[in-house]
């Protein structure tokens, strides 16, 4: 196999068919230490964080397969915290999909004017660039399009496939008497243009609570996967 990119969390590598390689990190987002998904920079590495990021993955892809919702996932080896995935091409140099629950983080920091913290969202939408020199700014349906980055179907797609996949984390969270308050996922397109859940659905990119208390990543793990 061969060395394509070193990302923040993964290391990505293609393979002899075609497929990629995903190598999970232990390292995380955050600032000085403290975990947040909303990060651009890696703040902290905890060990397990890896596997325990592929674990949850492997559960959360495995669940949407059976659903039909289409995504790149094809097989995870847990011990050597590596999943297998087809190829997908992003958006431009990428986009960070958010669904929000509950007005806390970024979002209530833009707006919070306007909304209480913790207040419930219904499954609000917002798209970002990939971009961490500028901070990665949130782009309109209107700007996307006119960016050639997304079409207006495209994006239509996109947003309903992200309320779907987020209400079904949500349920699973609930299952465990947890709540899901906001998560990030990614997007790419198939070798045949078909739009593509990427990348991983970890505790790394989703905020969950328990009993108003944020419940940690691998906690989140333990308590899924128990």
């Amino acid at each position: 196999m061969k060395h394509m990119y070193e990302g923040k969390t993964k290391t990505v590598y293609s393979l002899d068919d075609g497929n990629y390689l995903l190598k999970f990190k232990d390292d995380m987002t955050g600032e000085d230490g403290v975990f947040d998904p909303g990060s651009n920079s890696v703040g902290l590495s905890i060990e397990g964080a890896g596997k325990g990021g592929l674990s949850l993955s492997k559960f959360f892809f495995e669940k949407l397969e059976t659903l039909g919702i289409p995504t790149h996932y094809i097989s995870a080896d847990i011990d050597k915290a590596e999943m297998v995935v087809r190829p997908a091409v992003t958006f431009g140099k990428g986009l960070e999909v958010i669904c929000r629950l509950k007005a806390v983080g970024s979002f209530f920091r833009r707006y919070g004017d306007y909304v209480k913290e913790g207040a419930p969202l219904d499954y609000f939408v917002e798209i970002t660039l990939k971009d961490d020199e500028r901070g990665d700014p949130p782009i309109s349906k209107d700007a996307l399009n006119m960016l050639g980055l997304l079409s207006e179907s495209e994006y239509e797609t996109l947003k309903s496939l992200t309320k779907k996949i987020a209400e079904v984390v949500k349920n699973e969270l609930k299952n465990k008497e947890l709540d899901l308050y906001d998560i990030k996922f990614e997007f790419g397109k198939s070798t045949d243009g078909k739009i593509l859940l990427i990348d991983e659905i970890s505790g790394g990119n989703m905020r969950a609570f328990k009993d108003d208390k944020p419940v940690g990543p691998l906690e989140l793990v333990s308590i899924m996967l128990d």
